[in-house]
């Protein structure tokens, strides 16, 4: 089985510096042009892909219906587990913002940030029903940048950390017990 690991496409707020969190923002111009690109390499690549799967946030999901309809292939029932982190009283701000109120060290502090074991526990529930619902299907999920960055690490524990851009693409291969990376935070459809 193979997963597809996808971060949505730009907002507004991504541009801006703006953390979303669980903030329900559109994708933007660039955003659709972003997802069309993706969309349009992977209908140039061999299909790979049976179904795709989004969180609910409008982000994710609008990314998710511009790559199943230009792929012709069926848009899953959205699942809030793969949402992205919620951050709590930092949504909404940069991070000059952040800073002032909060300190350079305002990840470590108690924003009511979610923590990396609740994004883990909850990600690895939704993968392991689709395993189970999906079995032998390869599924392509459109997410979050946080919310993938620490999946990755939770799934793949020797995959280097690095900042993933919108509209970033990722394949992970189950083999056995273990999930192994074919590709990873590739966006050269954006070239």
């Amino acid at each position: 089985m193979l997963i597809g690991i996808v971060r949505h496409g730009q907002t507004d707020w991504n541009a801006k510096g703006i953390i979303q969190g669980q903030t329900d923002i559109p994708l933007n111009e660039e955003g659709i042009s972003q997802a069309t690109a993706l969309a349009e390499r992977l209908s140039e690549e061999d299909s790979i892909w049976d179904a795709v799967i989004s969180s609910d946030l409008m982000r994710a999901r609008d990314t998710a219906v511009i790559i199943a309809e230009k792929l012709g292939i069926p848009l899953l029932t959205a699942d809030t587990r793969f949402r992205e982190r919620s951050f709590g009283q930092v949504e909404g701000t940069t991070e000059a913002e952040r800073a002032q109120r909060y300190g350079s060290d305002w990840r470590k502090q108690d924003v009511g940030m979610e923590t990396n074991e609740s994004i883990s526990a909850r990600g690895l529930e939704a993968i392991e029903e689709l395993m189970k619902n999906d079995d032998g299907r390869n599924v392509l999920i459109v997410s979050h940048g946080s919310f993938i960055a620490q999946m990755l690490q939770t799934l793949c524990t020797d995959l280097e950390d690095t900042k993933l851009g919108n509209l970033s693409y990722s394949i992970l291969e189950r083999r056995d017990d273990s999930w192994f990376p074919l590709l990873h935070n590739c966006m050269r459809h954006l070239e």
